[in-house]
């Protein structure tokens, strides 16, 4: 037994001082991200409406110009637990009015804190991490005009094993792919930038699109549906198998929330909508041309 013992014990602290290792947090260069002041605010509001920051960070039940309170709160259940967001105002003690742009950049594209700790990907890190540095600058510079709120970032409310930061780096080695869904370098003008927008900034891959078991998405059913992650219905697929409407019919849904059988946008998509209103009818318009680009797909098992 001690021999085995003399052999086992060494092995374990290798194989975690590797696991230690494989599992430690990325960040980008420290030579990138160094000129904050070379933001643009407006662009950097379009970006902000894209993304959808104000839908998930806002206080709940927030409307109008109190949308832009970026106070968190909002709880937002998982089978892993319910994921809390937390204050991203400018506010420097319970926001993130102290973060250089460089943190901004760690996080979006990384999904790593300050601190260098891995954050849940419940922040849609996953999809962020194709954004482009212009954008990214752009939206560190809008976001330091938006009010500063003192509230306290509330607790995240997982339990065992799956609060443990570290094993995040794992799940990463796992499941974040940065490469596009949509593959090919020749997509024109009005795909390129569809792809951008829905790969991208509005992560809309993360809800259309169903998960394994550990919650990386399945990339090989990309748009084809989904269970709602509270257990309550489901998130439908947005494949031509699966959704019939026209480029027209999809352009002006983002713009006024309206389906062509005469129904309205709700739940979660009427937040979505809320920004994808104020987008330019061309960013509509390319989004529109994505998911009419979509190939079909087998329809997700979505628990129904």
């Amino acid at each position: 037994m001690a021999k085995v013992l003399k052999v086992l014990v060494p092995a374990a602290i290798v194989a975690a001082g590797l696991a230690w290792v494989l599992t430690a947090p990325s960040s980008v260069a420290e030579d990138a991200f160094v000129d904050p002041e070379g933001g643009e605010v407006d662009r950097g509001e379009t970006v902000f409406n894209a993304a959808g920051c104000a839908s998930c960070h806002a206080a709940p039940g927030a409307t109008g110009d109190d949308k832009l309170v970026l106070a968190g709160g909002q709880s937002f259940p998982s089978p892993f637990g319910a994921f809390t967001a937390p204050n991203i105002s400018p506010d420097p003690e319970h926001g993130i009015g102290d973060w250089t742009l460089q943190d901004l950049a760690n996080a979006l594209l990384h999904g790593v804190s300050p601190e260098g700790a891995h954050y849940f990907p419940a922040f849609p890190y996953t999809s962020y991490a194709k954004m482009g540095d212009r954008d990214i600058t752009d939206l560190y510079a809008y976001l330091q005009t938006l009010p500063a709120s003192d509230t306290p970032s509330q607790a995240h409310e997982v339990g065992f094993p799956f609060n443990i930061r570290r094993s995040l780096g794992g799940w990463k080695m796992l499941f974040f792919d940065e490469s596009w869904v949509m593959d090919g370098n020749d997509l024109g003008a009005d795909l390129t930038r569809g792809r951008y927008l829905v790969e991208a900034l509005g992560h809309c891959g993360e809800c259309h699109t169903p998960r394994n078991t550990l919650g990386g998405l399945d990339r090989s059913r990309w748009m084809a549906g989904a269970p709602d992650p509270s257990g309550k219905g489901t998130i439908p697929g947005l494949t031509p198998d699966q959704l019939s409407w026209s480029a027209t019919d999809i352009a002006y849904y983002l713009e006024s929330g309206f389906t062509p059988e005469f129904d309205s946008a709700g739940g979660h998509m009427a937040a979505v909508i809320e920004n994808t209103a104020k987008l330019s009818a061309e960013d509509r318009a390319a989004i529109a041309a994505y998911v009419k680009a979509l190939p079909a797909a087998e329809t997700a098992d979505t628990g129904s």
